[in-house]
């Protein structure tokens, strides 16, 4: 299968996370690291919306995603309270491959910015497979 590229077209998965006294730092801002937290939780519920639960991916097909690289920039903090949108918006599916551009926005407009690679490996070995056609279809239905 060749490579699939979402641009213009490109379906944006929201999904609403509210930051809590437990998600900041001494500044009252939120911790760096927690970012990572509120961008995966978007990609879970991004599979779900689109039907696939983790859960059944490893025991129904014996395969996870996981994270093979993020790159992510911090433009402004998010605070205790703030109301945020975490969004998923499928950039490239190639072979075994996944890349996500994600971001995280508050009231002031976009917080942080990730391009997120995921990586489709077997649950016995963790070596790559490719990912099941009927994912790629059914990503590509939601994504065109």
């Amino acid at each position: 299968m060749s490579a699939q590229t979402f641009t213009e077209q490109t379906s944006v998965f929201r999904w609403p996370v509210r930051v809590y006294y437990e998600d900041t730092d001494a500044a009252g801002v939120v911790y760096y690291a927690n970012y990572l937290k509120f961008l995966e939780r978007a990609r879970t519920e991004w599979l779900r919306a689109a039907g696939f639960e983790q859960t059944a991916l490893r025991d129904e097909h014996g395969i996870v995603f996981v994270v093979r690289a993020v790159n992510i920039d911090y433009a402004a903090p998010a605070r205790f309270n703030d109301a945020l949108e975490v969004t998923v918006a499928v950039n490239l599916v190639r072979g075994s491959v996944i890349e996500l551009a994600q971001t995280v926005c508050g009231e002031a407009g976009v917080l942080v910015t990730a391009l997120v690679r995921v990586v489709c490996v077997n649950t016995l070995t963790f070596r790559p497979v490719r990912i099941p056609t009927l994912i790629v279809e059914k990503l590509a239905v939601r994504c065109a």
